[in-house]
């Protein structure tokens, strides 16, 4: 069965708005509370975000809050 909380080690991926075929992934390196450090692919530095929570589970906006952003599932 598959977690619907995000911990540390795990793949997060999310799909574009724009292209269901593009496919995004962070790793979790860090988990403390309410808070997450992800290390997206492709990009050099890790963030630090705010773990949120819906019906469905833990998400993360791991490439920042706008309208179009990538939701992060586990």
């Amino acid at each position: 069965m598959k977690s619907n909380t995000i911990e540390a080690g795990q793949t997060l991926t999310a799909r574009s708005a724009c292209d269901s075929g593009c496919i995004f992934s962070a790793t979790v390196l860090d988990r403390r509370g309410s808070f997450a450090t992800v290390k997206i692919d492709g990009h050099c530095q890790p963030r630090r975000v705010k773990v949120r929570k819906d019906d469905s589970g833990e998400f993360v906006f791991a490439l920042g809050l706008y309208s179009m952003a990538p939701l992060f599932r586990p």
